[in-house]
């Protein structure tokens, strides 16, 4: 147990998976903002790279999964998907080990750090596993091929309430729905009438439905009009993406993925950066503001909020800066000016 602002929490156990390149560094900075913080946290570090498991089947390792499997919440830096023939994403491997079905990316403006756009406030909500990325392609005949796009009422049904779920629970007033069933009349079609049953069910979020293309246009004029979107798994993978930039890049956008049975593993999305690696460059925002999203899913909002105004009061400060943030100080003088406004609020 821990003591912390004079109530006992139970230490919980979260899975850590530094990752390559910076991943390491950043971990470690997250881990010692969490310790400043006395975030009652312990961390289980495991690697994972894919491996042939009997049958020629890729997976991760078991020890990486059965301490997922225990601890069900995990924090991962970013993996290094290696060109080689057939070795497959680790980011897909993992979605599929634990049936992740929803990226959740909450984009909010931080201040202090100049984007064309202010007051950006928004969470895309993409659905994880199917689409067109169901990975079912054919050759039909020399120079034509045939990429199936697989939308099915679970998958559609389960990330309408989800993201109905996360608006009530976070106060957030509206959900669109984004597709294109106006084209793919039976597939996006299915997936907005899932959407519309879930918004039934839920006459206290605001629900609206628009065409991706609009959405995109809509976007790109005043995103301040949107709040928390929900897609099928290209559309959010693109939609995520445009919106990460409009605040500033995947450098300091948070992603979680939220799976079955109370499984959810949060990450930063940006590369592994070889390029710096192992030299203390690295800028460890995203998987922080990452960390402070899984601080919030697991109930302890008071560690979140501190964590999170730490470091963007560091940021709005411009004192003490990562190169990519505008400064020049190193990854660890950047965390240690966390580390003292987390212990200055004590």
């Amino acid at each position: 147990k821990k003591l912390c602002y004079g109530k006992m929490f139970d230490m919980q156990t979260v899975t850590l998976i530094p990752g390559d390149g910076i991943g390491p560094e950043i971990s470690t900075a997250v881990m010692r903002i969490f310790e400043a913080a006395k975030a009652p946290i312990q961390w289980e570090e495991r690697n994972v790279t894919a491996i042939k498991g009997p049958g020629g089947k890729w997976m991760i390792p078991p020890d990486a999964k059965e301490s997922m499997d225990r601890n069900k919440i995990g924090l991962k830096g970013p993996l290094k998907t290696p060109i080689a023939a057939g070795h497959p994403s680790m980011n897909l491997l993992l979605r599929k080990t634990f049936d992740l079905y929803a990226n959740v990316r909450p984009c909010v403006s931080i201040e202090g750090y100049q984007t064309p756009y202010t007051d950006v406030n928004l969470v895309t909500i993409r659905e994880n596993t199917e689409g067109e990325y169901s990975g079912i392609e054919h050759l039909i005949v020399d120079g034509v091929v045939q990429s199936i796009k697989l939308i099915t009422e679970q998958a559609s049904q389960r990330i309408a309430e989800y993201a109905f779920e996360y608006a009530k629970n976070n106060q957030r007033a509206s959900v669109t729905a984004v597709h294109k069933a106006n084209i793919m009349r039976m597939s996006d079609g299915l997936f907005l009438r899932k959407c519309r049953e879930a918004a039934e069910k839920h006459k206290d979020v605001k629900f609206t439905e628009m065409y991706l293309d609009t959405v995109c246009l809509n976007m790109v004029q005043d995103p301040t009009q949107f709040d928390v979107l929900v897609m099928p798994n290209l559309y959010g993978d693109i939609l995520s993406d445009l919106c990460a930039g409009l605040i500033g890049g995947l450098g300091v956008t948070p992603s979680g993925n939220i799976g079955a049975n109370g499984v959810a593993i949060f990450e930063s999305v940006h590369g592994t950066a070889p390029d710096i690696a192992g030299k203390d460059m690295a800028n460890p925002t995203a998987l922080l503001l990452s960390a402070v999203m899984m601080l919030r899913h697991m109930g302890l909002r008071d560690h979140a909020k501190k964590v999170e105004t730490a470091c963007f009061d560091t940021i709005r400060d411009k004192k003490v800066l990562t190169k990519d943030l505008g400064g020049n100080s190193k990854c660890s003088e950047f965390t240690e000016a966390i580390c003292q406004r987390v212990r200055d609020m004590d």
